[in-house]
């Protein structure tokens, strides 16, 4: 066994056994495929409806709570290109301006080709650049996103042309802008990566689908690295809700009215140890959610959401030698990109390591608590 691999071995056994060798940090990153158009019985009266209740819900929720540097939980909204309404992007990006989140960019897209999916992806581009989303506050500015891909089928990975049909996403993903992918997990669906419960590189084979399912592992040292980043979050095995009373249920950390973020999920997702190799006390995880569906709105907005927060804070912020993070999208992305630099210590020294933060955000102070 490598020294590497005994320093995980050691770090993965103190973690089951509650007890951090030297700090670990947890680096919590909820991803909402935020769809207020696309979501159940939709008419223009529900969606501003929708949009009204994260509105008003969202900051009185972030009130209450913070991590071990001071800020509120982030949440980050994939919104769908597809379903583009200036309205809602403002009143996001107000939210973002407030240190509450940022905007990144899902699209559902079927029966595409090469050169209709870059045109789709410019377009929406462009037109979150509008309202300072996705693109970046310093200047000469960047463009630059984060991607979900809506139809569980990134790199046509369905096999489907109804629900992708491009075979080189990951190449024309990266050629605009995109630094990195959210998408996974989809298990049960074939979609899945094999690769689970990792940060990697996946290559990009232009004549076949799903590229994504293998890659090469970001890693301490391992600089610059060819590919798409694939940031996914945990996959476990439920095995206090079995199929049949045998076959434990999959969890792939979706956060939903059926199942919220509750302490022995928490625990699972923790312990499923998801890092940058060579850096196993930075502990990412990457949790999913359909924030705009009304379903959605106790898990992510009322008493649940509370619940989640204050077992994420009470064993994770206020425990000894642990230490507890609310990132966003591209916070995680840049912890990520400093890890594989080499540095190391407390990862809030890091949250604006490579991008810095986007346009709609200058001016405000982070989302620290009391701020």
């Amino acid at each position: 066994m490598s020294a590497l691999d005994s320093a995980l071995f050691a770090a993965r056994r103190a973690i089951a056994r509650g007890k951090p060798a030297g700090v670990t940090h947890v680096l919590f990153c909820k991803t909402d495929h935020f769809e207020p158009v696309a979501a159940r019985r939709s008419t223009v009266a529900r969606e501003r409806a929708r949009m009204r209740t994260w509105l008003e819900a969202y900051p009185r929720l972030a009130a209450r709570h913070w991590d071990s540097d001071g800020v509120v939980p982030q949440h980050t909204w994939f919104y769908p290109a597809e379903a583009y309404r200036a309205e809602y992007l403002d009143q996001l990006a107000d939210l973002a301006a407030r240190g509450l989140g940022e905007i990144e960019l899902h699209l559902h897209h079927g029966f595409d080709t090469s050169a209709s999916l870059r045109a789709r992806l410019e377009e929406g581009i462009a037109r979150f650049n509008a309202h300072g989303a996705l693109v970046t506050s310093e200047t000469p500015a960047r463009r630059t996103y984060a991607f979900i891909h809506g139809n569980m089928a990134l790199d046509n990975g369905l096999g489907d042309p109804r629900f992708c049909g491009v075979d080189d996403e990951l190449t024309i993903l990266q050629e605009t802008g995109c630094y990195a992918d959210f998408s996974m997990p989809t298990a049960p669906d074939p979609s899945q990566a094999r690769k689970t419960n990792a940060i990697y590189y996946a290559i990009d084979d232009p004549q076949r689908p799903k590229s994504y399912d293998w890659g090469e592992d970001a890693a301490v040292g391992r600089k610059d690295q060819d590919g798409l980043l694939m940031i996914t979050g945990p996959l476990t095995s439920n095995w206090r809700q079995r199929k049949f009373g045998l076959v434990p249920r999959l969890d792939i950390a979706e956060i939903t009215g059926r199942w919220p973020g509750t302490p022995d999920r928490i625990e699972r997702w923790v312990r499923a140890g998801i890092h940058v190799k060579g850096r196993p006390e930075w502990i990412v995880v990457k949790v999913s959610c359909h924030g705009a569906e009304e379903r959605s709105f106790e898990p992510l907005l009322g008493a649940a959401a509370d619940g989640m927060h204050a077992c994420l804070e009470a064993r994770y912020r206020d425990r000894p030698g642990w230490r507890l993070h609310y990132v966003t999208a591209r916070e995680l992305y840049n912890i990520v990109k400093a890890a594989e630099a080499g540095c190391e210590g407390d990862p809030d020294d890091y949250r604006d390591f490579i991008i810095p933060p986007y346009l709609n955000q200058a001016g405000t102070r982070g989302g620290r608590h009391g701020a």
